[in-house]
C-alpha cells in the first residue's frame, strides 16, 4: 500500500466504516449500493449490479476498486458476447523460430 489508507492498529470495523464514507463521498445518494457492494466483499461474495443508466453503477465500483488499490475492468454485456470476450482467448504469436499460442486474459481477470 502507499501509506495513504495506513489501517495499522485500526479494528475491521473502523476500516469499512472508513470504506463506506470515502465511497460515500464519490457516490452521492447511493447509500444502498454502497452498502451491498461492502455486504458483497466481505462475504467474499459475487454481485450483478443491474439498474438503469446514469445510476452510478459504473462510478460505484470503480470507487471500491479505487480505495481498495485493485484493478477495475468493465464487461458491457451486449447480444453477440461470446465466453472467449470475458475468460480471455488462446492467441498465436509468429516468432523468429517459429510460433507459439499464448493466453491472453480477458476482462474477468482484472
Amino acid at each position: 500500500m502507499d501509506g495513504a489508507h495506513d489501517t495499522t492498529g485500526v479494528s475491521a470495523r473502523e476500516q469499512v466504516e472508513a470504506l463506506r464514507e470515502r465511497m460515500g463521498e464519490a457516490i452521492i445518494g447511493q447509500r444502498e449500493v454502497i452498502e451491498r457492494l461492502l455486504i458483497g466483499l466481505l462475504a467474499n461474495g459475487n454481485l450483478l449490479v443491474e439498474g438503469l443508466p446514469g445510476l452510478a453503477k459504473t462510478r460505484a465500483i470503480k470507487s471500491l476498486a479505487r480505495n481498495l488499490e485493485c484493478e477495475f475492468s468493465r464487461i458491457q454485456f451486449t447480444p453477440d458476447l461470446l465466453p472467449a470476450d470475458v475468460t480471455g482467448t488462446e492467441v498465436y504469436y509468429q516468432g523468429e523460430k517459429g510460433g507459439e499460442f499464448r493466453f491472453e486474459p480477458g476482462p474477468i481477470f482484472a
